[in-house]
């Protein structure tokens, strides 16, 4: 079946219980493909109804797989990865049709969903409690890690598979049910991907498509546990209120503004590269995208004519031929993305390559890669996060000063750092106010390594033994096999103990 003959079979249909089905629903939100503008599908805005009989459906299924030990779950996680490897083309074609990023990109994506799998898998075998020296001779004392309930999932458009297997993933192998609202944009590649899950017991991964009221209900609801949310800082201090009523546990990974310092004993060719990289890949809609770019003074130009070169030998189009950057993913991100490009030229930026709408494609929500200069820190598009394809750099005196203006920032996700001298890593680890620091090396993950930021960038963690916890209660037990008086500080007290029995003060 080909991705458009999947598209108009899963439109206006919701996966609960195991199966696909059609959302009585009567309204309905188009999925645009943002290469041609053209309609890819429908999804359904799912009824009130839906989102709690997939809630009653979680809470059913997840009694049955948190009874199961962690050994067969790890093995039924470890066949879903095992599957998802043997084909990997038709999600990442229905991927590049509905997001735009480059078909290579979105392979790349559900390979990382595999591997993803695979790490919650095994670790979930290991991290399970510990063992403390008992404080009372005869009496066992340790804690044990119990799944929290059903997970609600709530997703952004740009990474879309793996922020579910990073969430879902820990959240299965930890015992819990996980109910997704996927967004709006990549609802129908979402809908595909649950093929990959028919293994598991039916209603214990679902799929309920719709706008935000769909996911307020999820959030909000008394039956559901613990919530993962990927999206804007607005959204996510919602989602934070939300949770606060009831002390729900909840991850909130929102927006970030990554600084990029470059240093002079930086290697030029590979700075630019990885400048290119981090500024312009899947056209800039990267949490952690290098979003401003502080270089120091006596290399500025060299690196400014360097990332221009790199920036024009780019090729843009279509996410499904030989490009290497597709469309923004929606014509309101592109709006947004060029409003925040017009004022930077208003407040002073000049255009070194870019800014504007390539002309050969007069379809589709393509826009050039950009590099700014002239910027200064009080510029909005240092402030914001563009997320889009635009490298605004500033120019720094001294590392001190590049370190100043790395923190100064609402946000803290991630960091990079381009240099050879060791002094100026160490000082950017034990300096730099963000969750993720990359030195020489922009934009890898590690999936036994947390992922997560800092200030308004969000809370907790993704990915590591950290990403296992968020969806994992620790309980505390104490056991005396004999059942044993503790005289020691039980009633009735001794005399001897008593205020009345000190010593008279002298």
């Amino acid at each position: 079946m080909t991705a458009p003959q999947d598209f108009e079979r899963l439109s206006g249909k919701i996966y609960v219980d195991g199966r696909f089905v059609a959302s009585r629903a009567t309204e309905h939100l188009d999925v645009i493909d943002p290469a041609t503008e053209e309609r890819a599908g429908i999804i359904a805005d799912a009824t009130d109804d839906e989102v709690d009989y997939a809630i009653e459906l979680a809470n059913s299924a997840r009694r049955l797989w948190m009874g199961m030990d962690a050994r067969s779950r790890a093995v039924v996680l470890h066949d879903i990865a095992s599957l998802l490897r043997q084909d990997k083309a038709p999600y990442a074609e229905c991927l590049t049709r509905e997001e735009g990023k480059p078909y290579k990109e979105s392979v790349d994506e559900v390979s990382w969903c595999a591997t993803a799998i695979d790490y919650y898998a095994e670790l979930a075998r290991h991290e399970s409690g510990r063992i403390a020296g008992a404080t009372v001779p005869g009496q066992f004392h340790f804690s044990i890690k119990e799944p929290l309930g059903t997970i609600v999932i709530v997703l952004p458009f740009n990474y879309p598979l793996v922020l579910l297997c990073w969430e879902a993933a820990a959240a299965l192998a930890a015992g819990n049910a996980v109910i997704i609202k996927p967004h709006e944009q990549t609802s129908l590649t979402t809908l595909k991907f649950m093929e990959v899950f028919a293994t598991l017991p039916p209603g214990l991964m679902q799929v309920v498509t719709g706008g935000a009221r769909v996911g307020q209900r999820l959030i909000a609801s008394p039956k559901t546990h613990g919530v993962a949310y990927t999206g804007s800082v607005s959204v996510g201090q919602a989602v934070a209120r939300t949770c606060a009523e009831t002390f729900k546990p909840v991850l909130i990974e929102a927006s970030g503004n990554d600084p990029f310092i470059v240093m002079p004993s930086a290697p030029m060719d590979m700075a630019v590269r990885g400048a290119a990289f981090a500024a312009y890949l899947n056209c800039g809609q990267v949490c952690t995208s290098a979003e401003r770019f502080y270089v120091h003074e006596k290399i500025h130009d060299q690196f400014v004519e360097g990332l221009v070169a790199e920036a024009k030998r780019l090729r843009i189009g279509n996410g499904l031929d030989a490009v290497d950057l597709g469309p923004l993913a929606t014509s309101k991100q592109r709006d947004r993305y060029e409003g925040l490009i017009a004022r930077a030229r208003h407040q002073g930026a000049k255009v070194a390559t870019g800014g504007g709408r390539p002309a050969e494609l007069n379809r589709g929500w393509f826009v050039e890669p950009t590099v700014l200069t002239d910027v200064t820190p009080d510029m909005e598009i240092i402030n914001e996060e563009p997320f889009g394809p635009v490298a605004p750099i500033c120019k720094v005196k001294d590392f001190d000063e590049a370190i100043r203006l790395a923190n100064r920032s609402r946000f803290g996700l991630g960091s990079n750092l381009y240099s050879l001298d060791m002094d100026e890593a160490f000082r950017a680890v034990r300096e730099i106010e963000s969750g993720i620091l990359w030195v020489n090396a922009p934009l890898l993950d590690n999936d036994a390594l947390p992922f997560g930021g800092r200030k308004l960038s969000g809370s907790g963690r993704q990915l590591g033994p950290e990403g296992l916890a968020q969806f994992q209660n620790t309980k505390f037990v104490m056991i005396d096999p004999k059942a044993s008086n503790q005289d020691f500080w039980w009633f009735p007290y001794a005399d001897a103990e008593c205020f009345n029995s000190a010593p008279p003060q002298r």
